[in-house]
C-alpha cells in the first residue's frame, strides 16, 4: 500500500506527503483556531479570517518543514549524494537519500544546513514583522505586548517564532535531529565512523530517557512522545550504520541463496501455499520462458481470501516491477534499494538468467556472522 502522493517536484527531488501528514494538518490548524495570542487567533471576531489564518499558519509551518529539508538536500546533492524524495509527515518532514555522506566535513554541512535554513526564515520573518513597528511603541511593547493588535502580523511573528525554535530543537545531540549528525561527525573526526556513531547514539539514547523522565513526572505527553521518537531513531540509526560498515566489500555472490526454485505466472495461489509450504521461503521469482516476469510473496498471497486461492492466478497478485542486481554488485547495494523500496528481497541475475536471491534475513544473518 502507498501510503505516500507525491505533489510535484523542487531541485528534480519528488515531494510527497505521507498520509499521516494530511490527518496532522487540520489538528494544527485546530490548535491555531482555538488559542489565544500569540500563539493562536481565538481573538479573531470573523470566523472565516479564523480560519483562514489558522489554516495558513498550519500550512505555512509545513512548507518552513519543507525548506528546512531542501537545505539538507541541496547541500547533500552538492557533494554528489542522490536524494530520492522528500516526504512530509506528522513529525515532519525526511529527506530520503541514497547514502549518508561518511566525509565527516560534508555530513557536517549537511545536518547544519537545515537548522541553517530555519534560522534564516524565523530571522527574516522577525525582521520583517520589526520594520512594522508603529512609531509610538517602544520595540519591547512590540514584541512582547502588542502581537495580539493585528492577526495578519502576528502570523508572520508566529512562523518566525516557530521557526527559530524548530532550528533550535533539531540542533539537539540526538538522532533522528540534526544535532545528533553534526555530533556524530564532530565526533567521526576523532574517532571511527562506527565508533561516533554508537557513541552519538549512546547519547541521543540518554537524552531521550531524560526527556521521556520529565514528561512521566511533568505529565506532558510531547515530550514522552518526542523521547519514544528519539530513541528508536537513535537505534535505528546505529543498527543502519554497523550493517552498512560490516558489509563493506561483501559482494551479493557472497550471501546470496544460490537454489532459487522460481513458480510460473498460470499456477494458481493455493497451489503457490502449497508450494511455499514444501520449500520453506517467503517469496519467489516468477519466471516465463526463462524470463523474470514478477515477483510473489507470503504478503501477496495474504491479500487473497482463502475460498478464492484456488481461482487466482499468481500472474494477477505478483509483482511485476522486480528490482535486480548482479551477484558482483556491493552487498551494501541490496540493503539501500530494498530500504528505499520497502521490499524484502532482490532477484540476482547474469546474463538476463535468475543465478540467485537475496534477503533481508540472508543480509542479517551474515552480519551477525561478520560481527
Amino acid at each position: 500500500m502507498n501510503t505516500s502522493i507525491q505533489i510535484g517536484k523542487i531541485m528534480g527531488i519528488p515531494i510527497k506527503l505521507h498520509i499521516t501528514f494530511l490527518l496532522i494538518l487540520p489538528v494544527f490548524a485546530y490548535f491555531f483556531d482555538v488559542n489565544p495570542a500569540p500563539f493562536g487567533f481565538n481573538d479573531v471576531p470573523s470566523t472565516i479570517t479564523r480560519y483562514a489564518l489558522s489554516l495558513s499558519a498550519a500550512i505555512l509551518l509545513f512548507i518552513c518543514v519543507l525548506l528546512h529539508e531542501l537545505g539538507h538536500s541541496a547541500v547533500a546533492k552538492k557533494h554528489g549524494s542522490n536524494i530520492q524524495s522528500i516526504t512530509l509527515f506528522l513529525f515532519g518532514g525526511v529527506s530520503a537519500m541514497e547514502e549518508i555522506p561518511r566525509n565527516p566535513k560534508v555530513e557536517f554541512k549537511m545536518a547544519l544546513a537545515g537548522p541553517g535554513v530555519s534560522f534564516l526564515i524565523g530571522i527574516l520573518l522577525g525582521i520583517t514583522y520589526i520594520l512594522t513597528k508603529p512609531a509610538d511603541l517602544s520595540y519591547t511593547a512590540y514584541l512582547f505586548l502588542d502581537i495580539s493588535k493585528n492577526p495578519y502580523l502576528r502570523l508572520v511573528w508566529l512562523i518566525g517564532y516557530i521557526n527559530i525554535i524548530l532550528g533550535i530543537f533539531n540542533l539537539l545531540p540526538a538522532f533522528p535531529m540534526d544535532g545528533g549528525r553534526v555530533l556524530r561527525a564532530w565526533l567521526a573526526g576523532r574517532m571511527s565512523y562506527i565508533k561516533a556513531t554508537r557513541t552519538a547514539a549512546g547519547i541521543g539514547k540518554m537524552f531521550a530517557i531524560f526527556m521521556g523522565i520529565f514528561g512521566l513526572l511533568a505529565g506532558g505527553i510531547w515530550f514522552i512522545l518526542i523521547a519514544f521518537f528519539i530513541y528508536i531513531g537513535a537505534s535505528e540509526e546505529e543498527k543502519s550504520t554497523e550493517v552498512t560498515v560490516v558489509l563493506e566489500g561483501v559482494k551479493i555472490k557472497d550471501i546470496m541463496s544460490r537454489n532459487v526454485t522460481p513458480v510460473t505466472p498460470g499456477m494458481s495461489v493455493e497451489e503457490l501455499v502449497d508450494f511455499m509450504f514444501r520449500y520453506k521461503h517467503m517469496g519467489y521469482p516468477v519466471v516465463d520462458d526463462s524470463e523474470v516476469k514478477g515477483i510473489v510473496t507470503f504478503t501477496d498471497v495474504q491479500k487473497v481470501p482463502r475460498e478464492e486461492r484456488k481461482n487466482v492466478r499468481v500472474s494477477e497478485i505478483m509483482t511485476k516491477d522486480v528490482i535486480t542486481l548482479r551477484e558482483d554488485d556491493d552487498a551494501v547495494n541490496a540493503i539501500k534499494l530494498m530500504t528505499v523500496n520497502n521490499i524484502g528481497r532482490i532477484v540476482i541475475t547474469k546474463e538476463k538468467q535468475i543465478v540467485g536471491i537475496v534477503s533481508r534475513t540472508d543480509i542479517l544473518r551474515s552480519v551477525q556472522l561478520l560481527e
